[in-house]
């Protein structure tokens, strides 16, 4: 199956349903690995939602009596999990039809894909029947990336770009100036400048650990504004060009001369509570971590920083795209209570629920433009407002690569085959960063995993 080049315009996506049988051998692995999750006979009146365990989320649980007294017939049972193996347990539910849950934490990548193969409710028509709800008040960028054929299949718990966040008080007593649109040059010298082992401070803290949403994500922009491929035009797999050498290498080697310790093993999770614990003097990660290390409550640094683009290479911009989304497999019983939880969590009140309850920092981002008209989000938000926004205004294909691919995506390939190829990929490029290997064999085994993806594409798809 061979795919037009993305363009400006609208991205020539995929069409995802010829591509169901790569899902359903992926589901296949995952359920003999991770079993079911929620007993088959659950309760008319419980749903079993699946989420990842991120910050903002355990603070949706937090808030359950909100919706309980909304709600007072449906009970919520949640299944929380880290990221990867979320990813896992959700995929081999959903793709194999296997019913454990009614409603699912999912993203951008999966959306499209999951909803042209029938795998999960068309939400539009329920949106559009709720009052006051306001599809039209979601980011554009990130209301096209959950919608097929123009309606909206899942819908944001938060969106997310990536920025460069920094310790501005400690740039300023270094005396240094961070660029306004930083190269990662400028970025490996200052983090190596600002570096000190010895008091376990890191210079910079990047993704390290092994999973296609952990180290390939903030890496893909990397590889991409480097000129780096996965895939080029032709479906010729990519990972040994020299452009994805030069970008692998490139983070690697910042890591290892100013990263942080057991870089291998840390993820999202593990670079919010270094950074917020004081322990980096940058970050480049996802716009979201702003709900946790701007709160006074959890971060020794709130109030401490500014925020930068993305650092470039040889692009115009260099972020992503992504959002954590909430859906509603075909296999549900409780269709009309699912949407009730989902637009509870999803609405414009429950943005307002969090701040007054919990504090305005911790407030999902990305997902509304009406959040950043509130005031006292507004006035909590200033450094990072505005950043936030830009780059996920600015997360394009045609400003963030330098050479045309036939995919959709950013910090990610969306194709079927990329949830084992991505992962497999991650696993070479954490065994570098942890020196098991170099760079070099770990990118020439990645380019033997990609190179049979590529023909099945190539060939016409399965």
């Amino acid at each position: 199956m061979k795919f037009p080049p993305f363009s400006a315009a609208k991205a020539h996506r995929p069409r995802p349903g010829k591509k169901a049988a790569g899902w359903l051998a992926l589901a296949a692995a995952a359920t003999l690995a991770l079993g079911g999750c929620a007993p088959a006979g659950a309760a008319q009146d419980t749903l079993v939602v699946a989420i990842v365990a991120n910050p903002q989320m355990k603070d949706a649980i937090s808030l359950q009596d909100d919706f309980k007294a909304k709600h007072p017939n449906v009970n919520v049972k949640f299944v929380t999990l880290p990221e990867n193996e979320a990813r896992a347990k959700i995929t081999a539910s959903v793709a194999t039809g296997g019913g454990e849950f009614d409603v699912v934490m999912i993203s951008n990548y999966e959306t499209e894909m999951w909803a042209a193969n029938g795998w999960i409710e068309n939400l539009q028509p329920l949106a559009d029947a709720t009052d006051g709800y306001d599809t039209g008040d979601f980011i554009p960028t990130i209301k096209d990336a959950l919608s097929y054929q123009g309606d909206m299949y899942s819908v944001p718990f938060y969106g997310e770009s990536s920025f460069l966040v920094y310790r501005e008080d400690l740039f300023k007593e270094a005396g240094i100036t961070m660029p306004a649109h930083p190269t990662w040059d400028e970025i490996g010298a200052i983090a190596r400048q600002l570096n000190n082992p010895e008091d376990d401070f890191a210079g910079i803290c990047l993704r390290g650990l092994a999973g296609w949403g952990e180290v390939m994500a903030p890496l893909d922009t990397v590889i991409n504004t480097y000129g780096g491929q996965w895939f080029d035009s032709d479906w010729n797999a990519k990972l040994d060009s020299p452009e994805v050498k030069a970008a692998v290498t490139d983070y690697v080697d910042l890591l290892h001369d100013a990263g942080q310790p057991g870089a291998a093993t840390s993820g999202y999770g593990d670079c919010i509570t270094r950074y917020s614990q004081g322990k980096a003097a940058m970050w480049y990660d996802a716009t979201a971590m702003v709900s946790s290390i701007e709160d006074p409550a959890s971060s020794l640094v709130a109030g401490k920083s500014q925020y930068a683009p993305a650092p470039v290479e040889k692009t115009e911009s260099a972020g992503w795209l992504y959002s954590w989304s909430l859906a509603i497999p075909t296999t549900t019983k409780h269709k009309d209570a699912a949407w009730d939880f989902i637009s509870w969590m999803t609405n414009k009140d429950y943005i307002k629920l969090v701040g007054n309850k919990i504090g305005w920092e911790r407030v999902p981002p990305g997902s509304r433009q009406s959040t950043y008209e509130i005031p006292e989000y507004a006035a909590v938000a200033e450094a990072y407002a505005k950043p936030t926004l830009d780059a996920m205004y600015s997360a394009k294909q045609a400003t963030s690569m330098v050479n045309p691919v036939p995919y959709p995506g950013l910090q990610f390939v969306a194709i079927p085959e990329f949830q084992d190829l991505g992962t497999r990929v991650s696993q070479q490029v954490s065994a570098a960063i942890a020196g098991q290997k170099s760079v070099d064999d770990a990118l020439k085994q990645a380019q033997q995993y990609a190179e049979p993806v590529a023909k099945s594409y190539q060939e016409g798809g399965k």
